[in-house]
């Protein structure tokens, strides 16, 4: 059984914790007016419909309807329980719990979280063998050569697994770890031919691969000296999957931040080859594209991207299409350009690192700029045609700029480099900007109709509904106003089923003698459904004080509903009487109907 926290420590905790320093950790927040708003963590969106109210100390997403207070938030983006979220809280606040964590840790561990332990414990294994160890003695002279200074080994816990069948293997079930658990993880193999297990990774380097919130997930092994593949990674598993991870983005977070820009490299080796010459807000895909998913978790923390691709033609070719994904997400991309075809790690190794971080990541170009420079790939600009061609394709791309000043430095760089009248190539452009934006009128034309057939066909709220929510706005703010809206309604229930939920944990949240308190009663509250209506409603902007006439005005839609669903129910009950040929019967209920009829 989960050992419970008093309500009194819960209430300390909520109160020493600001909610919009809790979620800064994890989304990129913005002040408008009195609240904050970013890129919501809970679905995919390239506009900020996630809000949070510090004067309220709840959250909420317009988008998906996710909602709640500081508890809910952590323990929704952690995947954890109230009383681990509150432990984490109060570890924040300095604030002792007498929580036994034997009791608190009392549950089955699942699946995912077996196979996380394991990546944890041979992390620390491998890198305890690389550098406490004889056997990694070979292993860590060699990243000595690859200029891994001592720093950089211990920062990105890289270690070292034995050139032994199943020395992991055997570690990890003297742990208690299940053969067929570790080999879904992907780190052991089962022979081919007798059916033995044995380790994934044994002579490699290892570089370990951790999730967003800092687990570690996976491993890529480089093999010491020659041999194929050179990088081993782990195979995709229920926790880890290339598309939705970022190396180094839990370390480099904070550094993200602070700079508020991130470097992106295409992969792991150029990451910490630039940590090591002064570039912490480094990340790295995992060997994949860019994907959705990536960006989502990009812009939760910045909109500014640099990107630092290799520099031969396929590092490029990523780099033109991880931009305009960057840049459609309403993204400001930057390109960090390596001179010679090289990649950064090699740059680094023959320039130093501060040519790296001074002059290719401080000096990186627009993304427009870049696009310039990639046109000309494979053109002969003294060939009329080719000039033409390209001339033409970088009019094409400036049309999609929406800042007219932008358009009008690039056409200046245009008739400049080319000796061209300027005011012929705005012509051009301009031609081809009507052109581009021709069928515009009809795809929004298209749009709006589907979004008007969608409005007809979605019937406006009833009156009562909005008469409901508006009474549980001002309820969450007053006990007295609750008191009285409970005798004004009396026997009349409210009629959407999960407004009448809410007020009844209201009434029971005031009889326990607690005061108004929004990000409190979240916390009374179990059902999550719930709890994202009431933060919902919790953000409405109301007046401070409701009027008598508006108060009145909404009883009587309440109770104007009631009376037209017992008026139906009546008509029912009349007509099966008549059928029934049960006539007295029928005419009481007719009198009854009447009665109703007049009270509408």
């Amino acid at each position: 059984m989960v050992e419970r926290i008093p309500k009194e420590k819960i209430n300390e905790i909520r109160q020493s914790i600001d909610i919009v320093d809790i979620v800064s950790e994890y989304v990129q927040l913005k002040k408008q007016g009195r609240n904050y708003f970013g890129i919501c963590p809970f679905h995919s969106e390239n506009s900020p419909s996630f809000s949070v109210s510090p004067e309220k100390q709840i959250y909420h997403c317009f988008g998906c309807h996710a909602g709640g207070n500081v508890f809910s938030f952590l323990m929704d983006i952690e995947g954890i329980s109230f009383q681990e979220a509150a432990s984490r809280l109060a570890e924040k606040a300095n604030i002792q719990l007498a929580i036994n964590p034997t009791i608190n840790e009392s549950r089955m561990p699942t699946e995912a979280e077996k196979m996380i332990k394991a990546h944890e414990l041979l992390k620390q294994f491998y890198h305890h063998i690389l550098v406490n160890t004889n056997k990694g003695q070979e292993a860590f002279e060699y990243l000595h050569k690859r200029n891994f200074t001592r720093e950089m080994i211990d920062y990105f816990q890289i270690g070292y697994c034995l050139d032994e069948w199943d020395a992991s293997l055997k570690f990890l079930k003297a742990k208690g770890f299940d053969e067929h658990l570790l080999e879904k993880a992907g780190l052991i193999i089962r022979g081919e031919r007798n059916n033995n297990y044995f380790d994934r990774f044994r002579g490699r380097i290892i570089f370990p691969i951790s999730d967003y919130k800092g687990n570690t997930v996976a491993f890529s092994g480089r093999i010491l000296g020659e041999g194929q593949p050179k990088y081993l990674n782990s195979p995709e598993s229920p926790i880890f999957q290339k598309s939705k991870t970022l190396y180094n983005f839990h370390n480099a977070r904070a550094a993200i931040r602070k700079k508020q820009a991130v470097v992106l490299f295409e992969g792991f080796a150029d990451c910490i080859a630039a940590f090591g010459a002064g570039v912490e807000n480094g990340i790295g895909t995992m060997g994949t594209a860019l994907t959705d998913e990536h960006i989502h978790l990009i812009k939760r923390n910045t909109d500014n991207v640099i990107l630092c691709f290799d520099a031969d033609t396929a590092g490029q070719t990523a780099t033109l299409k991880a931009g305009e994904m960057l840049a459609g997400a309403g993204c400001d991309v930057r390109v960090a350009i390596i001179p010679d075809g090289k990649d950064p790690d090699e740059y680094i190794i023959k320039n130093g690192p501060e040519l790296f971080k001074n002059e290719v990541i401080s000096g990186s170009i627009t993304f427009m700029s870049f696009k310039m420079r990639f046109f000309r790939t494979g053109k002969n600009l003294d060939n009329e045609g080719d000039r033409l061609d390209y001339i033409e394709k970088v009019l094409e791309e400036i049309s999609k700029l929406d800042n007219p000043i932008e358009r009008d430095i690039y056409l200046r760089q245009l008739a400049d480099e080319f000796s061209l009248s300027i005011d012929a190539l705005k012509q051009q452009q301009r031609k081809i900007y009507y052109s581009i934006r021709k069928d515009l009128p009809k795809g929004k034309e298209k749009r709006q109709q589907n979004l008007s057939v969608i409005k007809q066909d979605k019937k406006l709220p009833p009156a009562y509904y909005n008469a409901e929510r508006l009474l549980i706005a001002h309820m969450l703010k007053s006990l007295s106003f609750s008191m009285k809206v409970q005798d004004a309604l009396q026997s009349i229930p409210f009629h959407i089923d999960e407004h009448q939920a809410i007020v009844t944990y209201l009434y029971a949240y005031y009889e326990e003698g607690n005061l108004p308190d929004l990000s409190n009663f979240l916390n009374f509250i179990q059902d999550i459904h719930l709890k994202n209506i009431v933060a919902e409603i919790g953000m409405m902007s109301i007046a401070d004080e409701i009027s008598e006439k508006e108060f009145q005005d909404y009883i009587k839609q309440i109770s104007k509903y009631h009376h037209e669903l017992k008026l139906k129910e009546k008509i029912e009950e009349g007509k099966k009487a008549e059928r029934e040929k049960d006539y007295l019967k029928a005419a009481e209920i007719y009198k009854e109907i009447i009665n109703l009829k007049k009270s509408l």
